[in-house]
């Protein structure tokens, strides 16, 4: 896959089997400064991944063939996509569907319709935040021992969630009203991560979860 260098032109995948709603949004972030390309369903995006990095993905959630989900699923389980932010566009706004969304592994829920300064606004928002997570990595392991943790370590989709929040340093308080649900689930799921990986502490978490472009 093609890396994305520093000074480029952002690079977004839109994913949406409405191809008026792709048109529209494409020609809309174009405009704005962005490069876009396009896939109908998740099993074609997939393609796409395999040989270009998009600095951000905005995705359906109901699509023939792979549905946002699955997609998403998908994109979290592998260690090359990981770490690319993701914004899930749906029809969908009840907050069990923003629930599932987040916990699947998006990192923005928009309800459509939606106002496209605030499409763009969020794909700022998340852009940044990568870029400066990614910074920060750099700068760490310029001067600390990377965390070491099993090789084998599989975290649950919502799990690396959590651990998201966890590296952009919020409380767990914090973490369970972003994803609607009691601060003891947090803990627990913390706790959890905790025993997998090995590590001592929430700040040796995020550390690793940032050296390895998990959050």
């Amino acid at each position: 896959m093609k890396e994305r260098g520093v000074g480029e032109q952002k690079k977004l995948l839109l994913i949406d089997d409405d191809p008026n709603l792709i048109f529209l949004v494409k020609d809309y972030l174009e405009l704005r400064g962005y490069e876009v390309i396009t896939a109908g369903n998740g099993r074609e995006a997939l393609k796409l991944l395999e040989r270009d990095t998009p600095n951000m993905i905005i995705c359906d959630v109901m699509m023939p063939e792979m549905d946002g989900y699955s997609f998403v699923k998908r994109v979290r389980e592998n260690f090359k996509t990981n770490w690319i932010p993701v914004l899930f566009l749906s029809a969908k706004g009840q907050s069990q569907d923003r629930v599932k969304g987040l916990n699947t592994g998006a990192d923005v829920y928009m309800v459509k319709p939606f106002e496209p300064d605030e499409l763009v606004a969020q794909i700022e928002s998340s852009v940044k935040q990568t870029t400066r997570l990614i910074k920060h990595q750099g700068e760490s392991t310029g001067s600390k021992p990377t965390i070491q943790v099993p090789f084998d370590v599989e975290l649950t989709p919502t799990e690396i969630k959590v651990m998201q929040f966890v590296a952009r340093g919020m409380a767990n308080r914090e973490i369970a009203n972003e994803l609607l649900v009691s601060q003891r689930t947090i803990e627990s799921h913390v706790s959890n991560m905790l025993g997998k990986t090995g590590l001592s502490n929430r700040t040796e978490l995020a550390r690793w979860a940032i050296e390895n472009r998990l959050a």
